[in-house]
């Protein structure tokens, strides 16, 4: 039990007998955070960690500088100081609202900073880049083939089946349209130009930002937090030549290859239709889709491809490189790689496509 004396402005806690989670704790109704309280041990014949917490509940809001202890056992009165080590903190707190010029403000700072840190990033890329063609860059080649083999080989299946299915959309869509005028046969075109020019690209895009993006954050990401990016300076290796530059060629190498598969695999999903769902000719698929194939048409994609893999190699590396030291760090990281990826890639799109109607290609 405990007994609650008030003497000379202090707050005496005597604390006796059988002390558990079924002891009350009866302390004054009045705020105790600018008292002064000592708790006394007198006579405890057991106690439990469950009185403990039950205790520091009832005098979390008071200052550790204001309680004394006297007389406990050296267990609890070592469990009540660890306790009160940190001051406790109210949940459900509202955060602080700044004034809408400051926040202003601080959203400007934090985006100049993010763009000062981008570009500095890209130039350690571009330096990176003139390092190999003079044949002075640090990197192991086991490394760049292992990366090789896992954006390019092991994305095979993948790029194979969602292109194949995209193509099997393309195909559908446009023959239910198509259909009406009788003119389902001009099916095979539209899914050649489709794949092609943009789509074969696209999907192959957002593939491997989703893959290999988040596999770069969470490899390099996951070397900052144990400190491996922080040897590699010590010793004065490159980060840059020797994790980032490996994979902007791997990705650079296997992009247009994918795609040409992407193409391959979504013109083959529209023949699947077409043939066994539309009732045309095989060979009367294979002749439009022969008369369709532009290859301007797929040197776009291809060029497409080539600036995907560049946006989804620095953004996967940049977040990792500059990830935090923390497993939450590493997530945010990851998360942010394919994100940014996308993003990027859908705004290189746009400009793409002007710029290839304003050449008129």
């Amino acid at each position: 039990m405990i007994q609650v004396n008030q003497k000379g402005g202090q707050l005496i806690c005597t604390l006796e007998g059988v002390l558990n989670a079924s002891t009350p704790v009866d302390l004054p109704a009045d705020d105790l955070s600018a008292q002064k309280i000592q708790l006394v041990g007198q006579d405890i014949e057991s106690w439990n960690t469950d009185f403990v917490v039950t205790l520091y509940y009832a005098l979390r809001f008071v200052p550790r500088e204001n309680i004394t202890y006297s007389h406990l056992p050296p267990g609890m009165e070592q469990l009540l100081r660890l306790a009160f080590q940190v001051p406790y903190k109210e949940e459900g707190v509202s955060p602080k609202k700044w004034p809408f010029l400051e926040r202003l403000g601080e959203l400007g700072i934090r985006f100049c900073r993010s763009v000062k840190k981008g570009g500095l990033f890209l130039r350690e890329c571009l330096f990176s880049w003139g390092r190999q063609l003079r044949g002075k860059a640090v990197y192991r080649g086991k490394d760049f083939w292992a990366i090789l083999g896992d954006c390019g080989p092991n994305s095979v299946f993948i790029v194979s089946l969602i292109s194949f299915m995209v193509g099997l959309i393309l195909a559908f869509v446009g023959a239910i349209q198509l259909k009406i005028f009788g003119a389902q046969i001009y099916v095979a075109s539209l899914v050649t130009i489709g794949m092609t020019r943009i789509m074969g690209a696209i999907m192959t895009g957002v593939i491997m930002a989703g893959r290999t993006g988040a596999s770069y954050a969470a490899t390099i990401g996951t070397m900052q937090v144990n400190e491996e990016l922080d040897a590699l300076q010590t010793m004065g290796i490159s980060r840059t030549d020797f994790l980032v530059l490996p994979r902007m060629n791997a990705l650079l190498l296997s992009m247009p290859i994918l795609i040409l598969l992407a193409d391959f695999m979504g013109i083959l999903g529209g023949c699947f239709v077409c043939v066994l769902f539309w009732d045309i000719p095989l060979s009367e698929y294979i002749k439009y889709t022969v008369n369709s194939f532009n290859m301007t048409n797929f040197l776009v994609g291809v060029l497409h491809g080539l600036i995907f893999g560049l946006i989804i190699a620095l953004c996967g590396c940049y977040f990792g490189v500059t990830c935090g030291r923390n497993a939450d760090s590493v997530g945010a990281a990851t998360t942010n790689a394919v994100v940014y990826a996308i993003v990027w890639m859908i705004v290189m799109t746009g400009l793409l496509t002007v710029a290839c109607a304003q050449l008129g290609i």
